[in-house]
């Protein structure tokens, strides 16, 4: 392994498509740690709709960033960043290799890349909130391609708190929103991204198996179980794919089918964003998921 700098891996890539089996084959080849990096494995009691890993099934690996709030408890990217550098730090002290592994592309990026939080202002904060509520989602969305074109077209526009953010750091900044996202530029140098590549329709297929083993492992039973814990009140957790389906099916807006075929559809709408986010990196490393040979190409990159 190179000895210029201490590494850290990243492996990225479409949800279902295998990344947690990759890390942790890998992290038992070079006797590394996995840093989780999915923004929703952080709360506990989450587990069967976020497909966090069993701790039986984590080979004794340590595993960090885990079950480490409640649902009713908000995070923030700047938060997760400075908790994962922490992790990343402490495994480098004591000279173990950090492997990132998550499907949430800010946070591996808010890690791994030179990315510096804008401050945050209550009152502005406050003022895009009301205007929110008076105009709602999408029109809001479209004061945003008012101000900033390209903010717009990196927010969703259901994203409500990714847009009341963005207006916020727009009018505090007093620079476009995308001028905060960060640079193709590593804050560790020499990290190495293993990207999983996978062709649509096995991904397609793999993600309707996967969320009909999630209702079979009793997924609505969890769900119900977390209304004690403050997820349907929580800004962040009740939004997770899954959870907000059922919780809609709980208050019984839909039934459990329809919950389980939004369920489908949003998680393949939720994969090729993030494929298309990846794809944009041009540092990623992108292996088949189904070549027998992915973790020695990982391992080749890492001795690069």
């Amino acid at each position: 392994m190179s000895t210029h700098a201490q590494p850290v891996v990243a492996v990225v890539g479409a949800t279902a498509a295998g990344k947690s089996s990759l890390a942790l084959t890998l992290a038992q080849r070079i006797g590394g740690e996995v840093v989780n990096t999915d923004s929703m494995q952080i709360y506990r009691g989450m587990d069967i709709g976020t497909a966090k890993l069993p701790v039986e099934q984590r080979l004794g690996i340590p595993h960090h960033l885990l079950d480490l709030l409640d649902p009713s408890e908000p995070v923030t990217v700047a938060e997760f960043q400075q908790w994962a550098r922490q992790v990343i730090a402490d495994c480098h002290a004591r000279g173990v290799t950090p492997i990132l592994v998550g499907g949430s592309a800010l946070y591996t990026r808010a890690i791994l890349d030179v990315f510096e939080f804008p401050g945050t202002d209550a009152q502005l904060r406050a003022k895009w909130e009301a205007r929110l509520s008076e105009v709602g989602s999408l029109a809001l969305h479209e004061e945003l391609r008012q101000i900033d074109p390209a903010a717009a077209d990196q927010v969703l526009p259901t994203n409500s708190r990714r847009i009341v953010r963005a207006l916020e750091v727009i009018e505090l900044t007093g620079k476009p929103f995308v001028a905060t996202l960060p640079t193709y530029s590593y804050h560790y140098p020499g990290a190495v991204q293993i990207g999983l590549s996978i062709d649509r329709a096995t991904l397609h297929a793999r993600i309707e198996a996967r969320v009909h083993a999630m209702w079979a492992a009793g997924f609505v039973a969890e769900v119900r179980g977390l209304l004690d814990h403050g997820l349907a009140e929580s800004r962040t957790a009740s939004r997770a794919l899954g959870y907000s389906q059922i919780l809609r099916h709980l208050s019984d807006e839909i039934t459990e089918e329809q919950a389980m075929e939004q369920t489908i559809t949003g998680t393949r709408r939720f994969a090729r964003r993030q494929d298309s986010w990846f794809l944009k990196d041009p540092r990623i490393t992108w292996v088949d998921h189904a070549d027998p040979s992915a973790v020695d190409q990982a391992l080749a990159l890492l001795a690069a």
